[in-house]
């Protein structure tokens, strides 16, 4: 296991980021320090601002039942576009996911919106902006079972169930060694041995499991347990709106209008629209 000071810096790390309510409970994530003072840029001579993504990501962007391109990322671009002051210059156009590169190289779009993660990799390819969207990972048990921070403590001896190979194997065995470890190939062979009662907790990806607690499979048996877990060494900084190389001042236009998106509020209506569990 880790000596203990980084394990207690790694499980409350999202303390800054959700502020003085308990981090145990789920809550809209709050990535921008509200008292940080960004300049507004001066994007009057832009021509365009559109926007790249991709059909097949939902709930991010996904075509509706009315044939119409919508989601999070969607939404997000036109708030975006609001906030910079161009919503009239401002357009949206969806690609399959191999194309997003060449068609942004190729000058068809100024950015790409689709879940592209800021990666050491992926920075010699973009300019991003900063993060707007982190996943954390987290713990789901049975309702009648589930127990409270320090889980490191009341998950002793526990069986708990985490996909084989994944990241979230790797943070499970580094930080919380005492668990009985169980692996599975299948996220459905998890999910349902938890709420068969084989396994005392799951642990993972918290977005995906929030997915699942909502769904007619999880039949309302489970619910989150303790606090997020925020590592970015095991699974990365999250979400950022790409730009291309040469353009890092377009990167940083967009930071001013997260920001503000934060401050005003319209991220967390956005974030709750399409995430009505939390996984925060």
């Amino acid at each position: 296991m880790k000596p203990a000071p980084q394990l207690l810096a790694f499980a409350f790390s999202l303390a800054a980021l959700l502020g003085p309510a308990k981090a145990a409970e789920p809550q809209v994530p709050v990535l921008w320090d509200s008292k940080e003072r960004l300049q507004k840029p001066d994007l009057s001579t832009l021509p365009r601002l559109r926007f790249l993504t991709t059909t097949d990501f939902p709930p991010f962007n996904f075509i509706d039942k009315s044939g119409r391109l919508s989601g999070f990322h969607i939404d997000l671009a036109r708030a975006v576009c609001a906030e910079l002051g161009i919503a009239e210059k401002c357009q949206i156009q969806a690609l399959p996911w191999a194309e997003l590169d060449g068609a942004l190289n190729s000058g068809e779009g100024e950015a790409i919106i689709a879940g592209v993660p800021a990666t050491a990799a992926t920075r010699e390819k973009y300019a991003f902006s900063r993060p707007y969207l982190q996943f954390p990972a987290r713990f789901i048990m049975r309702k009648a079972q589930a127990v409270s921070e320090p889980l490191v403590d009341k998950l002793q001896g526990k069986r708990v169930g985490v996909l084989a190979g994944s990241a979230h194997e790797r943070v499970l065995r580094d930080y919380f060694g005492s668990v009985k470890v169980v692996t599975y190939t299948k996220p459905d062979w998890l999910n349902a041995d938890l709420k068969d009662g084989k396994l005392d907790a799951v642990f993972g990806d918290g977005m995906r499991l929030s997915f699942w607690l909502a769904g007619t499979d999880a039949a309302g048996c489970c619910r989150f347990a303790g606090g997020p877990y925020l590592a970015p060494e095991y699974l990365g900084t999250g979400l950022a709106i790409a730009a291309k190389p040469d353009n890092a001042a377009l990167a940083t236009a967009f930071d001013y209008a997260l920001h503000e998106i934060s401050a005003k509020g319209t991220f967390a209506e956005l974030y709750l629209r399409y995430f009505p569990v939390s996984f925060f």
